[in-house]
């Protein structure tokens, strides 16, 4: 059966700004792709990241160029081969889970043979900013369990050490998001572990990240912008001892949920991350941070508003999605 694309390009505007190692911005720009059989609609949520060469346009020209394999009966398998991972895919394949789970009648996890997903502890973002300015966001997220630290620039002892001041019971993570310099590697290694960070992601850039391999970490590192899909994991042994699984990186959640597997037969600890979108891209996540040991799935908090039916989150806890939402 043929199916109908309809593809929307959203802007929902950001609490303040979001700001990391590569810059800041005031908004997430998502495209939302729509399936439809006629009876029902399935619906999916991506986010380009210029990071990896994507913008809005070139995404929406991408999924639009899939239209007459839709037309001509393409499914979710055949959508694996049919185009690359990446955003585009990832809208795509979120879309499909949903529109199976509406015509079925059987939540997603059910389809993927997963047991039912519970709540999960999720990180809380706090920005790229002045040690004064993070330990004013620290400080009024002390109560929350897990906080997402991010660094990246000259001065990061400093930030940190704030941070850690204003949220003393919280734990912490950290993500240079490729800030660091094999020069000052060390001492920002030794700035985290004196505040207990119990793990920092992406400290160097992905092309000249050899020096972990090369060091004592005294922290576990975490892949993230060198972690894409399954064909990344055979060159981040020895340099890294978690990986951070993205649904925009791995093309959705069918890979992703392979790359897991993967992941674990390799001995990674397994982080389950997002961008910066709505509750619709988070939904399909929260199936795959069931076997994660870090979750940062924060997105929608860091939006001015949410969309309709979005996730609930109550402290530091975000709850599966309802059907109303996705799947």
């Amino acid at each position: 059966m043929s199916l109908t694309l309809t593809l929307a390009a959203e802007r929902w505007p950001i609490a303040g700004s979001f700001s990391i190692s590569r810059g800041s911005k005031t908004e997430a720009a998502v495209i939302v792709a729509e399936l439809s059989d006629g009876k029902v609609r399935g619906r999916g949520e991506c986010v380009p990241y210029a990071r990896y060469g994507e913008s809005i346009e070139s995404v929406m020209t991408q999924i639009d160029a899939i239209r007459p394999q839709l037309d001509a009966g393409l499914d979710r398998g055949a959508l694996q081969t049919a185009m690359p991972s990446g955003a585009a895919r990832n809208a795509l394949d979120c879309a499909f889970w949903d529109l199976e789970a509406k015509r079925r009648g059987r939540p997603a996890h059910e389809i993927a043979g997963l047991p039912a997903p519970h709540a999960l502890t999720t990180a809380y973002t706090i920005s790229l900013a002045t040690p004064d300015v993070m330990a004013k966001a620290a400080l009024a997220a002390a109560s929350r369990e897990l906080l997402k630290v991010k660094l990246g620039a000259e001065g990061d002892a400093a930030r940190i050490a704030a941070v850690r001041a204003a949220a003393p019971n919280a734990i912490l993570i950290v993500d240079a998001n490729e800030g660091w310099k094999e020069s000052n590697l060390a001492a920002n290694f030794a700035a985290c572990a004196d505040v207990g960070v119990v793990l920092v992601e992406q400290p160097l850039p992905e092309k000249g990240d050899q020096a972990l391999a090369q060091m004592r970490r005294p922290i576990p590192v975490c892949a993230d912008e060198s972690m894409h899909d399954r064909s990344s994991l055979a060159a981040l042994a020895g340099k890294y001892d978690a990986v951070n699984i993205k649904l925009d990186k791995a093309g959705g959640l069918t890979d992703a949920l392979a790359v897991v597997a993967e992941a674990q037969r390799q001995n990674f600890t397994i982080m389950v991350g997002c961008m910066v979108a709505t509750s619709l891209a988070m939904a399909p996540a929260i199936l795959l941070a069931q076997q994660a040991h870090f979750v940062d799935l924060d997105g929608p908090l860091l939006l001015r508003k949410d969309r309709a039916d979005g996730l609930r989150y109550v402290d530091s806890l975000v709850y599966p999605p309802s059907s109303s939402l996705w799947g």
